[in-house]
């Protein structure tokens, strides 16, 4: 239990608490992982992992009469110890991605100010930079990310198969990381490579000669190998101790990971209630002698439009829910995934969130007690990663990364005359959500399928969440398309009938999914949807038209869309239903070569879809 309340921006920390780092040499750490046994046989709660690591003692390790500071001890015929505050500093990232480079454009910045004013942000080396000086100010310092750490990466990294990121983190010196939904990308076995280490079974060792994997530990306690027998795919907490008193650090993951990657990754998994796996683990914790819990938690919520990087202004979303539902045992939450940020306390619990891409570290300090072993009061602030001064360790290593990257990079695969911008995520009365990069995108997955030994498609769709950065005018690079198309997906071709196809543009809107989300359809293929028409009925169907002619409900079409979306990914769950399904090449080949034949681009026209009252 505690109590929370905001730190002023930059404000720096008491001279109590650099008395501390004076008297931290007579301190100890000791660090517990999974359920706290000191044995090497995995535990429920370890997900396969066989002991604490390098460098994590086990309980007792400290041995009899070790006691603490300020401790009597056995038979030191003293008085019991005055209980006294011990101050533990938490810094924390999340949604990083993979952006090792300073990040570019609204990616790149921070808004500090209404009018919008913002702060330039982010970069690897900067982070690191940023990350050190805090950590300069509390010996009792851990480091944690709340998912995302990987996947959706820029070039630099993803190319490598996210190996560079992993160990730029082990540089900067990274102890907990929250597996996000992210982290599935490549599917688990992989996941599991960036833990341990090895060589990528296909590609081998790029980023190093061999890559040893995360020195700092993958967390998640609500995605269960086996749920009947409380499996975890990673240990479900890890536990710290500062001087004398435990801190239990509880990872978490997206629930509704399933429905936002790919199936064929998370095979055999399953992915439990955020909220009811914390509730339940707290007796557990209590029993080892844990009152101070942190939640390290991959999901999140958003302010209204008026709040600031380092506010809470009309908090909505999953996490509002989430942390009204957590046990009073929960002392803090680290969240993420909705790429925002606030500095909240919701239910008497603080709550924080830095962003997204390396731009905010968030600092929370912890004060516990000797006397309760629990925490009194809990501070936080968002810090802006600015870019006055760089790591050069770590400057050194991403550059070594992006000089391994640039050639493919760099190389020129077309031009366009204009921008060519992304899809809004949420439709509009006045914007439909067609785009013309979402055009350009259907129009190349519909020209690689096209042929009748491709596939035979006449219709292709792309998932706006799939388009993940603009390409600006003038030359089209790899690096352009490839931060664009990140994800490696398969352009994949099947058919279905008309009525499948209007059943599947139904599933666009709420109830199955609870914001719009229209996918970007090729030229030819043209629709109109009501946003206030009721559920099941948004389409019109008697709109739906291929090369102006009318689609049939009992006809069958080749149709072409990725590999994630073919297996009912962002819950398009009528794509299942698909017959004669054809795998053809990676998504972003297919824009590649789209780019070069069509070079300089003809740029697409919008009206393909149109939204009415």
């Amino acid at each position: 239990m505690s109590q929370s309340s905001s730190a002023p921006g930059g404000a720096k920390r008491s001279t109590a608490l650099l008395f501390l780092g004076v008297c931290a040499i007579a301190s100890l750490l000791v660090t517990h992982s999974g359920c706290g046994d000191d044995n090497n046989e995995p535990q429920p709660q370890d997900g396969g992992l066989q002991d604490a690591g390098p460098g994590d003692a086990g309980p007792g390790d400290a041995g009899p009469g070790d006691a603490g500071p300020g401790d009597a001890g056995p038979g030191d015929g003293g008085e019991p110890p005055i209980p006294r505050d011990v101050r533990v500093q938490v810094l924390s990232i999340n949604d990083l991605h993979g952006n090792l480079e300073a990040p570019t454009g609204s990616n790149g910045s921070v808004r500090v100010a209404l009018d919008g004013g913002v702060v330039v942000a982010g970069g690897a080396a900067y982070l690191a930079h940023h990350i050190a000086a805090l950590r300069s100010e509390n010996p009792n310092t851990i480091v944690v990310s709340a998912g995302d750490l990987i996947g959706a990466s820029p070039l630099v990294s993803a190319i490598l198969h996210d190996e560079p990121t992993i160990e730029v983190m082990n540089q900067i010196g990274l102890d907990i990381n929250s597996v996000g939904n992210h982290e599935f990308d490549e599917g688990f076995t992989e996941l599991k490579r960036m833990q341990n280490g090895g060589c990528h079974p296909v590609d081998g060792c790029q980023g190093s000669t061999n890559f040893a994997g995360a020195n700092f530990k993958f967390l998640s306690a609500n995605v269960f190998t086996d749920a009947a027998a409380q499996q975890t795919l990673f240990p479900a907490y890890d536990i710290r101790e500062f001087e004398g008193i435990k801190v239990a650090f509880i990872g978490m993951t997206l629930e509704g990971t399933p429905t936002i990657v790919n199936p064929s990754g998370i095979q055999g998994l399953s992915f439990k209630d955020e909220a009811d796996t914390v509730n339940a683990l707290i007796p557990t914790l209590n029993a080892q002698g844990v009152k101070a819990v942190v939640v390290v938690l991959h999901e999140g919520g958003m302010q209204a439009a008026e709040g600031l990087y380092d506010e809470c202004k009309g908090m909505s979303g999953a996490i509002v829910d989430i942390v009204n539902r957590f046990d009073k045992e929960v002392d803090l939450v680290v969240t993420g995934h909705t790429h925002q940020a606030y500095n909240c306390v919701l239910n008497g619990i603080r709550v924080t969130s830095g962003s997204s891409y390396g731009r905010i570290v968030t600092d929370v300090d912890l004060v516990l007690n000797t006397g309760t072993n629990d925490v009194t009061s809990v501070t936080a602030r968002n810090v802006i990663v600015t870019r006055e001064t760089a790591d050069v360790p770590v400057d050194t290593m991403v550059k070594g990364y992006v000089a391994k990257a640039a050639p493919l990079r760099d190389k020129v695969v077309g031009n366009t005359p204009v921008e060519l911008l992304r899809p809004a995520r949420v439709p509009t009365a006045d914007n439909s959500g067609e785009s013309v990069l979402g055009n350009v995108i259907a129009d190349a997955m519909l020209a690689i399928t096209q042929a009748p030994e491709k596939g035979g498609a006449v219709i292709a769709l792309m998932n706006p969440g799939g388009i993940r950065a603009d390409i600006g005018a003038g030359e089209i690079t790899y690096g352009e398309i490839f931060a664009v198309q990140p994800f490696a997906n398969n352009v994949a071709t099947l058919t279905l009938t008309g009525d499948q196809i209007k059943r599947v543009l139904e599933q666009q809107f709420p109830p199955i999914n609870a914001n719009p989300s229209i996918m970007q359809v090729s030229q030819g293929f043209s629709y109109t949807f009501s946003l206030s028409a009721p559920a099941g009925s948004k389409v019109n169907a008697a709109s739906l038209t291929l090369n102006g002619q009318p689609i049939v409900m009992t006809q069958s079409y080749r149709v072409s869309m990725n590999n994630f979306m073919a297996s009912g990914g962002d819950n398009y769950s009528v794509f299942t239903e698909g017959k004669d399904l054809l795998i053809g090449p990676i998504d972003v080949d297919a824009l590649e070569v789209y780019t070069r034949a069509n070079n300089p681009l003809t740029v697409p026209a919008l009206g393909r879809i149109k939204v009415v009252p």
